[in-house]
């Protein structure tokens, strides 16, 4: 069966556009983002990204989301303490990228006045991401490697509410210190070199 060549170029289009809304999006600013600027930079027409999203917070979305399957594997290294570690640091490694973070503070400030957009961006993007992670907590259940008491839900609370807390509120960037410090919280695990306490 060959491929058609229509699609492979509609998901050429779809990730040029899908590019070029990060990257400006990271160079300018969200607040100054705009369709025709994505277009312009895309190599393509304003119609074109209107027939897939219905505004720039969902092209945005959609290249947060999808960025954020590209770089963040879910892995299995045989433990829930090794596998949530590495699902961390590779988050952390990407939310720390300053482009990515100003781009989750502003989709998160959109959603909150805009409810049709809110239960987008918690369909593709969050839930999107607890289920990821939810991959790794099931597993550790199955084997019976998750803490007693403790829920996958709850994991999930756990890390991502750090997460969004970081972001919004305090704007320290997650690190490899704040990923063993979740592990050691989480897994009960503290193989590593401890790290300075925070205050």
């Amino acid at each position: 069966m060959t491929n058609r060549p229509g699609r492979k170029r509609s998901e050429q289009s779809r990730l040029a556009i899908l590019t070029a809304a990060y990257e400006l999006a990271g160079e300018i600013g969200y607040a100054r983002l705009t369709i025709e600027g994505i277009a312009a930079r895309a190599g393509t027409g304003k119609q074109t990204i209107y027939r897939w999203w219905p505004s720039k917070a969902d092209v945005v979305l959609d290249a947060l989301a999808t960025k954020a399957d590209l770089h963040i594997p879910i892995p299995d290294e045989g433990s829930f303490a090794a596998d949530l570690r590495a699902f961390l640091l590779a988050s952390f490694a990407l939310g720390n990228q300053r482009a990515l973070l100003g781009i989750l503070r502003a989709l998160m400030a959109e959603a909150q006045i805009d409810p049709e957009f809110w239960q987008r961006f918690r369909e593709a993007f969050l839930q999107r991401r607890r289920d990821a992670l939810g991959v790794i907590t099931g597993r550790a259940q199955a084997r019976g490697d998750l803490p007693p008491g403790l829920s996958p839900g709850t994991v999930a609370d756990i890390v991502f509410g750090v997460i969004w807390y970081r972001v919004l509120a305090t704007r320290e960037p997650p690190d490899s210190g704040l990923a063993e410090e979740l592990v050691t919280a989480l897994a009960g695990v503290n193989d590593r070199k401890a790290t300075p306490g925070r205050t």
